[in-house]
Order: structure tokens, then sequence, then C-alpha cells
């Protein structure tokens, strides 16, 4: 596998702990030429690591306030990640690759795109199969299409097969079709500050951890380049209350927000902002 070279010559960064399913804890290793992060050891089987009701994409649960502000910023969000591959052309087809209970796709139907959807998850696909979207298991079952807009959002980061994935897109976008990428970013100041309590690293669910660096060098391996760069302001906010129960055992809204607001500010100086949005085309 391609992917032992990103493990090649590695050091140690951090060791983390699965705060959400297993409690077990992990490394994180550091690809200092690639400035790219890695999980070590990645577990055998990780669907079992899925396995929790607090696992936000795979679930509409709204029971608690931080699951009630997610899915209102996730709605919220929709129009904002439309605008970045809606031009005058109708009828574009569009795939999302780790389409959750389908939100997303439902909503670009409704604005007249031709979609389709690949979501790993069976409880997920059965609540985006009773919204109408129908959902593929895995991306193998879509490989003899061609697609306009491709996106993943926060979904590369949980590929096993990392080369084969971006040797797939390649092969699924049309020759000017557009990818969408969102991945968290371990050089912003929330990731920083929180260290191995930070959320988005989100061991051993996130394999790879990367910066703008490793994006780049990544897809240019595979004849493809970053265009455009974005930032996901509300993802600092975000995290940092997660990351805030990881250090403390508590949830703290006020220290949570001061952490969020001080990245972006940061950000707004260096553009290491907690998340990014990578667009790509075939270069």
């Amino acid at each position: 596998m391609k992917e032992k070279e990103l493990h090649r010559g590695v050091v140690p960064f951090l060791n983390c702990k699965d705060h959400l399913v297993s409690k077990e804890t992990y490394e994180i290793m550091l690809n200092e030429q690639k400035e790219m992060l890695v999980t070590s050891p990645i577990p055998s089987d990780l669907h079992k690591y899925y396995d929790s009701e607090e696992y936000q994409s795979h679930h509409n649960s709204k029971k608690t306030f931080l699951n009630f502000i997610y899915n209102t910023v996730k709605k919220q969000s929709f129009k904002r990640k439309r605008r970045l591959f809606q031009n005058g052309k109708p009828n574009k087809t569009l795939l999302d690759i780790g389409a959750g209970t389908g939100d997303f796709l439902l909503y670009c139907k409704e604005n007249k795109f031709d979609v389709t959807g690949v979501e790993p998850s069976k409880s997920a696909r059965n609540i985006a199969k009773e919204k109408g979207i129908e959902l593929y298991e895995e991306l193998k079952e879509v490989l003899d299409r061609k697609f306009d807009v491709i996106t993943m959002w926060h979904v590369l980061e949980h590929v096993p097969n990392l080369y084969e994935y971006l040797e797939q897109l390649k092969t699924l976008l049309n020759e000017n079709g557009k990818l969408i990428i969102a991945v968290p970013n371990f050089k912003s100041y929330d990731a920083e500050y929180y260290k191995e309590f930070w959320a988005a690293y989100d061991v051993p669910r996130h394999l790879w951890h990367f910066s703008k660096k490793s994006i780049h060098t990544l897809f240019e391996s595979v004849q493809m380049k970053v265009t455009k760069v974005h930032p996901l302001k509300f993802d600092s906010f975000y995290v940092s209350l997660l990351s805030e129960k990881n250090k403390t055992g508590k949830t703290n809204y006020l220290k949570a927000f001061w952490v969020g607001l001080k990245s972006n500010m940061k950000a707004s100086q260096t553009k290491e902002y907690s998340s990014l949005i990578y667009e790509l085309k075939h270069s």
C-alpha cells in the first residue's frame, strides 16, 4: 500500500485519546516532508469506532443543545457551500461522498441538481432513504460515472486507502469539473491551544491530519491542483466546545467561544483557520 510512505520517517508529535468510543490512546506522528500528521496504529476494524449516538453525521438527534447547534449551523451552511459550485449551468451532476443522513443532497436536489451520494453507514443511509435520498454504500459502485461537482465535507481524513481514493476522485471528475474538500487544519490556533485534547484529531476515526501544504502535495501526485481555499469559521467555535469537554469533562460555552474567536482573529492574518475548504480541478 502506498499509504505506508506516509508513515515512513515520521517522528512523534502527540498522544491522543479516543474520547468518543473506546477511550484508547493513539500516537499521532509527524511526516515533516509533507507537513502532515498520521494516526498510529490504524485499527483493523474501523467500523466499530463509529458506533456512537454522539457521532453527529450519522444521526438526526437534536436531544442536546450541542446537537441542536450542530444541526442548525449545518443547515445554514448549505447555501454558502452551494455558492462554491453553482453557476449558470442547470442540472449539474453532483456526487457527495460521506453524505451522512442526506441533508446536503436533499438541499441540492431541491435546487435542481442531479444528485448522487455515497455513505458507508447503514443507519445513516436508512435515514436518508426516508427523506427520498438513495445512497450507495461504497464509492466503487459509481466509478463508471462522471460528475460535474464532487464534494467531501470532512471525509478525506477518514479514508484508509488515501492514494487510491485520490485517483478515484480524479477519474470521477469531469474534465472541467470541480472537486470540493473540507478538512480540519492542525496548523490552526485552536489546534495549537488544545494540543492532545483538540477534538478535530478525533482518533482513530481521523487517520490523516492535513495542512495546506499536504493537501497541495497529495493532489499534485494525481495531477490535480488547488485553485481556491476558503475558511470554515464556525468550526473553530464548535471544535473548541468539544475540545473543552475533552480537556475538562465539562461544557464551557464561554471559554470555547473565546478560544474560537481568538483562533479566527489570528487566522485573519495567518489564514490558518480551524477547518479549510479546498477547491480543486484537473491540472
